[in-house]
């Protein structure tokens, strides 16, 4: 499976600092400035995690994630915010997401270990849709 990851933050500091250790980490990160696109970079790669930062202008996190998994319910995403509450630590769970984290980040160690444990869960499910397929199908009675 490929370790892609579609990184979307509306701060080019952000984007840069995550990218680079994300990269040196051993993942493919495609960032993206733009959350209105990020739909259209989903649907022409095969990327299955996202990284997803929530105060952003145009269209936040929250809504960005609703997209995401009404598009498609499969594709993971890990939310960050630099606002520390209960609620925003609450709402991405609500709506699908694998974690959240606040910014900034002091150690990568915990979103390394997500990120991880995400790609491992990526590769067990299409491990048991492949052998699903695989199956002989049994005939109708």
């Amino acid at each position: 499976m490929n370790k892609r990851i579609l990184h979307v933050d509306d701060s080019p500091l952000i984007l840069s600092m995550i990218s680079t250790e994300l990269s040196e980490y051993g993942y493919e990160v495609v960032s993206l400035e733009d959350p209105t696109k990020a739909i259209d970079v989903l649907t022409g790669s095969n990327i299955r995690v996202c990284i997803l930062d929530i105060k952003m202008p145009v269209i936040d996190g929250l809504q960005l994630l609703e997209m995401i998994k009404q598009y498609d319910g499969g594709i993971q995403v890990i939310m960050y915010t630099g606002e520390v509450s209960q609620s925003t630590l609450l709402e991405p769970h609500r709506l699908g997401a694998e974690a959240c984290f606040f910014k900034p980040l002091k150690s990568y160690e915990p979103l390394f270990g997500c990120l991880d444990t995400t790609f491992k869960k990526l590769e067990r499910w299409w491990g048991s849709l492949r052998e699903l397929q695989a199956m002989p199908k049994s005939p109708i009675c």
